[in-house]
Order: structure tokens, then C-alpha cells, then sequence
């Protein structure tokens, strides 16, 4: 690659724009989830880690949290396992469990480790499982939103507490956790908890700066068929809007769970952001103007000049 003289001066100006951000979250915690839809391809989950690398050698302690549900499906239809999904969250039987393991903490983590250690980033692949992490109970038979039939989830879990003793010594060593959202019981029985769930759960034990939501959109949309509603930020009352209109659906709701949970936990900020662009995640962190959406508290917490903007972050937010 040949360089200009213009490409140097945009260059370094990036740079200077970025350094109030950098100064700002240097030794802050963000949590970065990616769903299973990144992983397809090696060049897709390269371009994302590539990104949360430049967050890592910044002095942000990452702790990345990682999904599998499009690679567990394929495993399960090739096994001529059924797979069955309940408003976003699968149904996860006795021989899915097995599935979900080998996926989870075996391809998609190794994958994830494999990348980490071309680009440098000294990584170390957990489950919920070690140590103790995520401490969880299987969620019992349960109603689902407008049906009055009792639907049981097999072993999937509900998260009890999260001990968060494992990361922080990780972390402290300048080592950045990769999670599988795999969990198990009191007696050691595996349980499949959604991704989504574990990351704001993590966040709000460690007190996180931010929780970043990587998906196949480009963020929360007004319109789930129009790629151009993007909603630039908003705050729980306009996502329980949101909920309430059916603007919500689908793969979308454990989401705004979780984006809920992380923020009444206390993590700060919450941002959605694109996979699919080579910029998603530091547009969103290191400009104003942001690239996703950005959820909070209350909106009006929100600087002026960033509202203006639609921004992720003003340095003196």
C-alpha cells in the first residue's frame, strides 16, 4: 500500500480526533458481544477482532463474550437434530446441549484464539462454566407473551449470579477473556444461556464502561425492513416504545433484554453496532457521530451537541 501525503494528513487527523476517546477509556472495562452471524466466514470474524484488537492495545480491558446459534442449527440439522426457536431463544433437548458445547466452546472460542494469536492479543478462552463464572439454575417450564401454554426450554438456564473473580485476574494480567455463554448448574449439568444474556450480566458484575452488541443490523431500527431507520440513540422508554409497537421481534428481543439489564445494573452505556462494517465498533467508540445506537438511562442525560450528532460518546460525556 502506497500512502499520499492527503492519506497522511487524514490519517493523522483521525488520530487526533480519536485521542480524547482513548485517554478517556484507556483502563476502562468494555464488554463486546458477537453473535454467531460474524463467525460464518474467516474474513467476517477477522475484520471484528481486528477491531476489538486496536481497543485492547489502546489500554481498554476487553472482555469479549461470543454467540454460535447459525453454526449450532447446522451442526444439529447435519447431526438430524431438531431445532426449535421460542421468541429468539432456542429450545435446547438433551442431544442440542451436547451440540451447543462442542460449538460453543470448542470451533467458534478455538476460532476466536486462533485470530487473537495472528494479531497478537493475548487471549484466554473460557466458558461460563470456569471457575464458577456464571452461576445459573435450568429455567423451568415457563408462559410465553399472548399463548397460555407452558413451554420448556430443556436446558437452557437462568442466570442466579455471576462471579466475576476469574476475568478480573485476567484482565489485571493484561489478558483479554474470550467467553463462551455456556453455563451449568449447582450439580455441574451444562445449560445453554443466550449470549446476549451473559454479556449484560457480565457488564453489570464488572461495573463495565460500555456493552457493545454486534449484529447483523446496522443497529435498532424504527422499521425492522428498512436498513435506513436506523435509530441513532435512544433510552429504555423509547426502547420499551419500541417493544410495545412489535417494532421489536424475534432474535431482537433477548436483545433489549439484555440491553435493559446491563443498564439498570449500571453499565453506562449501551451501543448496537454493525458486524458487517470494518468500522462498527470505532466509529462508534472514537467519533461523535457513532455508527450504530447508542441506548442510555435517560435520553436526556444525553449531551446537547451529542443528540445533535446522534453520537456514541462525547469525551466530556
Amino acid at each position: 500500500m502506497i500512502l499520499n501525503r492527503g492519506d497522511q494528513a487524514q490519517a493523522i487527523h483521525a488520530l487526533k480526533s480519536a485521542a480524547p476517546y482513548i485517554r478517556m477509556y484507556k483502563g476502562k472495562t468494555f464488554v463486546v458481544k458477537a453473535g454467531g452471524g460474524v463467525f460464518a466466514d474467516t474474513d467476517s470474524t477477522r475484520v471484528l477482532i481486528e477491531q476489538i484488537a486496536i481497543l485492547h492495545y489502546f489500554g481498554v480491558r476487553v472482555v469479549m463474550v461470543h454467540g454460535g446459534g447459525p453454526q449450532v442449527t447446522e451442526l444439529q440439522e447435519a447431526l438430524g437434530v431438531q431445532s426449535r426457536m421460542v421468541q429468539g431463544r432456542r429450545v435446547t433437548d438433551e442431544k442440542s446441549i451436547d451440540v451447543t458445547a462442542m460449538v460453543l466452546n470448542g470451533l467458534i472460542n478455538t476460532r476466536i484464539l486462533g485470530i487473537c494469536r495472528d494479531l497478537n492479543i493475548d487471549a484466554i478462552g473460557i466458558s461460563g462454566v470456569d471457575a464458577g463464572l456464571v452461576r445459573a439454575h435450568k429455567r423451568p417450564p415457563v408462559k410465553v407473551d399472548g399463548s397460555s401454554e407452558l413451554v420448556d426450554f430443556g436446558f437452557v438456564g437462568d442466570i442466579d449470579g455471576v462471579d466475576t473473580t476469574v476475568l478480573r485476574k485476567l484482565l489485571d494480567n493484561g489478558l483479554m477473556p474470550v467467553v463462551s455463554p455456556l453455563s451449568a448448574d449447582e450439580t455441574g449439568t451444562l445449560l445453554n444461556i443466550n449470549a446476549d444474556t451473559v454479556a449484560a450480566a457480565i457488564g453489570a458484575a464488572l461495573g463495565a464502561e460500555k456493552l457493545i452488541l454486534c449484529t447483523g443490523a446496522p443497529g435498532i431500527l424504527e422499521r425492522v425492513e428498512d436498513p435506513g431507520s436506523l435509530i441513532s440513540y435512544t433510552d429504555l422508554r423509547g426502547l420499551k416504545r419500541l417493544k410495545d409497537e412489535k417494532r421489536i421481534v424475534d432474535g431482537m428481543l433477548p436483545k433489549a433484554k439484555a440491553i435493559e439489564d446491563a443498564i439498570r445494573g449500571g453499565v453506562r452505556r449501551v451501543h448496537v453496532v454493525s458486524y458487517k462494517s470494518p468500522e462498527g465498533i470505532l466509529g462508534e467508540v472514537f467519533t461523535n457521530e457513532g455508527t450504530g445506537t447508542l441506548i442510555v438511562a435517560d435520553i436526556n442525560a444525553i449531551p446537547p451537541d451529542e443528540q445533535q450528532t446522534g453520537g456514541g460518546a462525547a469525551p466530556d460525556a
